[in-house]
């Protein structure tokens, strides 16, 4: 038995809220609740919509909403949210209102990190149906240099010297979502922890997130990254002959492409996740078709009993590491567009967040 309690880490999102450019996009008072409740089952036995239980379709800018959301998190086991964080350059910040709100408030009195979700947003990764409508971008991703760098960190500062902030190696944590997209990422992070130290700071702890630990840990290790967190999500269902084919059979037939999660659980656990420098990510579920209908991939028939043996599964790989290198993240706390989620929904209530905690009791011991 082990007295050590694993750090389990949250991705949240924090979109639940109108915003000005939301309005102007997708029409007035849109948020991803537009998404998650107009989803339709789109073959016979498919989950959907989900509906929010305890919490409601809630609105992130109540902060009573936020406190709820950290008591559900305590039950879990979860010891922290990775807020999604959207920089695209030149001060262009989406989605920033709930940090900043947890920020300026000082509650929930609860660990936090961020993790820059450094893609561009585009019209197509949210069509309803699947029908790809091009490529318009409505947010574009920018690496502007050292001064945008600049902006960015001293943006970011009060965050990093909060009590609340995560650190490994007593270095704030900071995800970089996509390292391999970002082509002077290496000038980015000795800029950054130059800047750190500048400001009182050890520097930082960069983890670059993935899906494919096996290809790209080492190459994300040598761009300057101290970890890697990696999420097996698309393991088997992409990047092979056999999806390529799935693709084509679900756009001709309208369905959407589908694997069982009791499947899916053997992908999403790999040798790599024993290594100190590598942090693994369960998962509860995946369902896209929210999002992008027909064109949309999810696992099928997930339950909070085989979701708990896949957090058991994860657990077992972490339990050997050194105390402090004990950590898993978990995709997400509130994904509900993409059906990756904890809180309570009306069809399993409480019931991944009990999975949880059960899996940490087993694995870790009380």
């Amino acid at each position: 038995m082990h007295n050590s309690i694993p750090q389990v880490i949250a991705f949240y999102l924090p979109q639940y809220h109108p915003t000005q450019h939301n309005n102007e996009w997708w029409g007035e008072g849109f948020t991803e609740w537009t998404n998650v409740a107009k989803a339709k089952p789109l073959f016979r036995g498919h989950y959907q919509p989900k509906v929010p239980a305890d919490l409601g379709f809630y609105d992130l800018r109540m902060s009573e909403i936020k406190e709820k959301q950290v008591q559900l998190a305590k039950e879990a086991g979860v010891t922290g949210f990775c807020y999604y964080h959207y920089w695209f350059g030149n001060g262009h910040q989406e989605l920033e209102l709930p940090f900043n709100q947890v920020l300026e408030s000082g509650k929930p009195n609860f660990p936090f990190c961020l993790c820059w979700a450094n893609e561009t947003w585009a019209r197509k990764f949210w069509n309803k149906d699947g029908a790809v409508v091009g490529a318009e971008n409505l947010a574009e991703q920018l690496y502007l240099g050292k001064e945008d760098n600049e902006k960015h960190f001293y943006s970011l500062l009060k965050a990093f010297k909060d009590e609340r902030y995560i650190r490994i190696d007593g270095k704030p944590l900071f995800m970089v979502y996509r390292p391999l997209k970002f082509d002077d990422v290496e000038h980015f992070i000795t800029q950054w922890n130059q800047l750190a130290k500048e400001n009182g700071l050890d520097g930082f702890y960069f983890i670059g997130y993935t899906l494919f630990v096996d290809s790209e840990y080492e190459i994300i290790k040598r761009l300057g990254f101290d970890a890697v967190c990696s999420c097996r999500i698309n393991r088997n269902v992409k990047h092979d002959l056999s999806w390529a084919i799935r693709k084509a059979y679900s756009m001709l037939f309208r369905t959407p492409r589908k694997t069982p999660y009791k499947k899916v659980m053997q992908t999403l656990v790999g040798e790599e996740d024993k290594l100190d420098d590598v942090f693994p990510t369960m998962l509860p579920n995946w369902d896209h078709t929210p999002r992008s209908g027909y064109n949309g991939d999810l696992y099928t028939n997930s339950t909070p009993e085989l979701f708990e043996k896949h957090c058991e599964q994860v657990l077992s790989e972490i339990r050997n590491k050194r105390d402090d290198r004990q950590i898993a993240f978990l995709k997400s706390w509130n994904e509900w567009g993409e059906g990756n989620y904890m809180e309570p929904d009306l069809k399993y209530g409480k019931g991944y967040i009990k999975a949880l905690r059960q899996a940490i009791n087993h694995i870790f011991g009380e």
